[in-house]
């Protein structure tokens, strides 16, 4: 049995998202997670009974995933002090579909996508594990069970995570996400061009959205100035999308970037790598995802961005993906 799911890149509106405000983002196909499952232990249709008996079953679940550094038992990461985001997602499933005493199985992740770096590795992780499980155990889930299930995993990775990574994974569709309102989803109206650039810095998502957090705490009326200003560029954005008028979308981009660096979220890092794209004939650059490291993106036109993936990794960028938007 296995499950694929994508990354994700946010394309405007990251943190004030947090804050009830909206966000455009976008599957990334050209990454992903796939999740291969073999059951090893009777037929999960008859009992989810395990050859073990119930007291010891978790040892019979084993977890390889070389490119997130994921080796051994169910039980072994189950008994660590922190949460483990992983084995919370296996638990939450096993809990929503009633099964108490799975079959033994062999999981096991691989994943294309930078841990830590704003491109929904743990999001696209916890979505493939969730839908590989319950089809290796014979349930089928609606997308919105899935999202749900993901979005209590993200609470281990990001404490106060809005839900737009595992929303735009579950569905794999380009998503105007407000937290705790409908999913919409938007159409692009004519397709553009974006070089996505890995800074090399992991950083943590928690981190900067628990920063943001005392920021917002200790000077309210300011951060939520700045929440508002990056929603109109959001909605502005949404618009442009949709009407394909691509060219206006590039200085949303700078002013959305300028947001996020008054929120601190951006490096030196980030900088310097937007500004090279800007210096070698970007139309807009920002951050996209938590900050302080992770990726940034250009909008390009199509012939440029070969030379600007170049630049890009000339002024420190550990790699680049050049994706267009459809």
């Amino acid at each position: 049995m296995s499950a694929t799911a994508p990354g994700k890149l946010i394309l405007f509106g990251e943190h004030a998202v947090v804050y009830g405000r909206p966000a455009l983002a976008i599957p990334l196909l050209q990454v992903g997670v796939t999740v291969m499952i073999e059951l090893a232990g009777p037929d999960p249709a008859s009992s989810h009974s395990s050859t073990s008996d119930s007291q010891n079953w978790l040892e019979h679940i084993s977890i390889t995933a070389p490119d997130i550094g994921r080796y051994g038992t169910l039980a072994s990461y189950a008994s660590k002090p922190e949460p483990d985001p992983i084995a919370a997602a296996i638990g939450n499933l096993f809990s929503a579909l009633g099964v108490t005493t799975p079959p033994a199985m062999r999981i096991h992740i691989t994943s294309s996508i930078p841990v830590a770096s704003g491109l929904g590795s743990g999001a696209a992780v916890s979505v493939a594990l969730i839908r590989a499980l319950a089809t290796s155990l014979g349930k089928t889930l609606s997308d919105e069970q899935v999202n749900q299930l993901a979005f209590e995993t993200e609470k281990l990775y990001h404490g106060t995570p809005s839900g737009i990574d595992n929303t735009v994974i579950t569905y794999a569709r380009p998503v105007y996400f407000v937290k705790n309102l409908p999913l919409e989803t938007f159409s692009v109206g004519a397709p553009f061009t974006l070089v996505i650039a890995d800074s090399g810095i992991i950083a943590a998502t928690h981190e900067s959205v628990g920063d943001v957090r005392k920021l917002w705490q200790a000077e309210p009326v300011r951060l939520e100035k700045i929440f508002s200003s990056i929603a109109n560029i959001v909605d502005q954005a949404r618009l442009a999308i949709q009407t394909g008028d691509i060219n206006f979308l590039g200085p949303l981009m700078n002013q959305n970037h300028s947001l996020l660096q008054e929120l601190t979220v951006s490096s030196p890092e980030l900088d310097r790598l937007t500004a090279a794209a800007l210096s070698c004939g970007a139309l807009g650059a920002k951050l996209s995802g938590g900050g302080r490291g992770g990726n940034m993106i250009a909008l390009v036109q199509p012939e440029t961005a070969p030379a600007i993936a170049v630049a890009l990794r000339d002024a420190g960028a550990r790699g680049t993906i050049i994706t267009q938007v459809s």
